[in-house]
């Protein structure tokens, strides 16, 4: 069978069509979860990050056991980079994580950030972030706390 151009050529775009399916089935999957959700999940042992900042953390307080990693500053700059470097200190990307903030808008952006660029396969988004886990009265612990669980070598 005499292969031409043309055939060449469209056998090509069907293969790298199928690379792309491929690869996107492949992706992370990022799930919204409910106070309910992240305080099973948290119990179960799956890391809680709490990406807010330091001032965000002293006012309210934090989840217990989060690891205080901030991934927006108060001018909201983000260094990506250091920030994937520091959450890889606390979970791979084959192993289940946790992201909260205030409200859930900024771990929309984290969430996205850890499954597409860092291939974290399994990413929960805390939807309402930490003003409805303290609405609902759930335990919260003083930001100090939680700065000692840091993974060492990282600067939380």
């Amino acid at each position: 069978m005499k292969i031409t151009a043309r055939y060449a050529f469209v056998l090509s775009r069907i293969v790298l069509v199928g690379a792309a399916l491929l690869a996107f089935g492949a992706r992370a999957e990022v799930i919204d979860i409910d106070n309910a959700e992240l305080a099973r999940l948290s119990a179960a042992g799956v890391p809680v990050i709490d990406i807010r900042t330091e001032g965000e953390w002293k006012e309210t307080g934090v989840v217990p056991g989060s690891r205080l990693i901030t991934l927006f500053d108060e001018q909201g700059r983000a260094d990506a980079p250091a920030w994937l470097a520091k959450v890889k200190g606390v979970a791979g990307p084959e192993q289940p994580v946790i992201v909260i903030c205030r409200s859930g808008n900024r771990t929309r952006a984290a969430s996205q950030l850890l499954s597409q660029q860092a291939g974290y396969r399994t990413v929960y988004n805390v939807k309402a972030g930490i003003r409805a886990w303290a609405g609902d009265n759930r335990p919260l612990v003083p930001a100090a706390t939680a700065v000692a669980t840091c993974p060492a070598g990282a600067r939380c």
